[in-house]
């Protein structure tokens, strides 16, 4: 760990000044000459950036290209999933690995991971991504979601591994299209609820349930949060049905999630509803963003740059003007660390001393060009300089 003195930079877009990293942390200025010292040149310095939504376990990034003959409903993609796993040999500790390192070059710092749980695998990609975390807690902070891709109810002895997946280390309980795939949105919501409040763990439901039957989810997701004082501890991940709503039916939702601070995670999918974030923003809902799968089986997209997300998401939702790209970058950084409730998160002194230079002036132009040539501080300790990675970083293969 080094004490840096970055001069010339644009903390958020704003106005040039200094920052200065003592100890690994923010500082309001510096004791004696720092070790390293860098020319921020103008750029843009962000906070570490936020991926909120991915799946570590399945990404097949560094393996094989998959020749991808998957049908396009999502239960063929989970059984071609459960299959894959199977007969790939996707090993969850290194392929975890492997992304973590790849994004971590766009800088990259703090990622939630869903990672699945059914009757075939237990707790193998589980215990992966935890041994991964812990390997790599220097260079990223890693939240795993013990996730039922497959569904809970429908496979008997899920739910059990859910628990015990929670007793193995994962961080918060995961949830899936509690009616289309668990066939009883009741039950798996009482389930999932009753781990959280047992183990006094956060909840991240995915909900792709269209239309009416998402918003009666919602509903029941909103009654749960209230009746256990679960405010700013639960997220809907994907939410479609708010983007296939009229409007007063939305504004009502909208208003519904802000009351009961539920956050929302939308990856800006070209092939979904875009949700309405200039009404969720307005109404105060924190949102985060994420790349989802990377490279996998699903679908073959994805590198895990969030500042090239925020782009997708300014794009999806027609964001032109600069304000609204500004807002898709604080989605990818300030909106996804509250959802993950990162302490000391930002650019302010006593902060962590996590940074991203990126080669742009404005934040508006760093979301539209996302430039590469990115240096990566973490904690004091510079682990990409000018797109190059540092020496410090592992090799996983």
């Amino acid at each position: 760990m080094d004490d840096i003195l970055i001069r010339n930079v644009r903390p958020f877009g704003g106005e040039t000044r200094d920052l200065y990293i003592l100890d690994g942390r923010f500082a309001d200025s510096r004791a004696g000459k720092p070790a390293v010292e860098i020319d921020g040149s103008g750029y843009v310095a962000l906070p570490g950036l936020v991926e909120a939504h991915t799946h570590l376990d399945k990404t097949l990034v560094g393996m094989d290209w998959f020749e991808n003959r998957v049908g396009p409903t999502r239960n063929e993609r989970i059984i071609a999933d459960r299959q894959a796993k199977r007969e790939l040999g996707i090993d969850a500790r290194r392929q975890s690995a492997r992304q973590i390192l790849q994004t971590l070059a766009f800088g990259v710092l703090h990622i939630r991971s869903h990672v699945d749980v059914d009757t075939e695998i237990g707790l193998a990609n589980v215990e992966g991504v935890i041994e991964t975390r812990n390997a790599f807690r220097d260079l990223v902070d890693v939240q795993v979601v013990a996730f039922p891709q497959s569904g809970m109810l429908v496979r008997e002895g899920t739910l059990d591994l859910m628990e015990a997946a929670l007793k193995a280390g994962a961080d918060i309980v995961g949830g899936i299209d509690p009616a289309s795939i668990d066939r009883n949105p009741v039950r798996h919501l009482d389930a999932i609820f009753a781990l959280a409040d047992r183990y006094g763990k956060p909840i991240d439901i995915h909900l792709h349930e269209p239309g009416e039957l998402g918003a009666f989810c919602l509903e029941l997701i909103a009654e749960r949060t209230r009746a256990l004082s679960m405010q700013g501890k639960v997220m809907v991940s994907h939410a479609y049905c708010l983007g296939m709503l009229d409007a007063p039916r939305q504004r009502m939702l909208i208003d519904m999630l802000a009351a009961e601070e539920i956050a929302v995670m939308t990856v800006g999918s070209p092939s979904a509803p875009a949700l309405p974030l200039r009404a969720m923003r307005e109404a105060g809902i924190v949102m985060a963003s994420g790349s989802d799968g990377i490279q996998g089986t699903w679908e073959p997209w994805g590198n895990g740059d969030m500042l090239e997300r925020a782009k997708y998401l300014a794009q999806r939702n027609g964001m032109t003007n600069d304000v609204d790209l500004a807002e898709a970058a604080r989605i990818c950084t300030f909106g996804g660390a509250e959802c993950m409730a990162l302490e000391d998160y930002g650019l302010s002194s006593g902060c962590h001393g996590d940074v991203v230079l990126v080669p742009a002036r404005t934040l508006a132009e760093a979301v539209a060009l996302t430039p590469q040539r990115r240096t990566v501080i973490r904690r004091g300790r510079i682990m990409v300089r000018d797109g190059v990675p540092s020496g410090k970083l592992p090799n996983v293969g």
